[in-house]
């Protein structure tokens, strides 16, 4: 997968899609795409790296705790039913 390191602007290329996707790693290695030869791996913070048009990662790839009361509005689930939710 192609991304983008938003500090240099260049871009990176990783295999390793489940630790991108993991929120309980912080880096992912990857390697610069740049010249003819291929570039040794590194690691790279996952808050420092968006998607090639400028798009943030999502936020559950990076943030452990994103469900976390307080940071993602409240859906209510079919037993507890939606009256007064979304104007029903």
């Amino acid at each position: 997968m192609l991304l983008k390191h938003m500090p240099t602007g260049h871009l990176i290329e990783t295999n390793d899609l489940t630790t991108l996707t993991n929120p309980c790693k912080d880096t992912v290695e990857a390697w610069f795409l740049w010249g003819e030869e291929p570039q040794d791996p590194e690691r790279f913070d996952k808050q420092s790296l968006v998607f090639p048009s400028g798009e943030q990662l999502p936020h559950c790839w990076w943030d452990i705790h994103y469900q976390e009361e307080g940071r993602v509005p409240h859906r209510p689930s079919a037993a507890e039913g939606t009256s007064g939710y979304y104007g029903a």
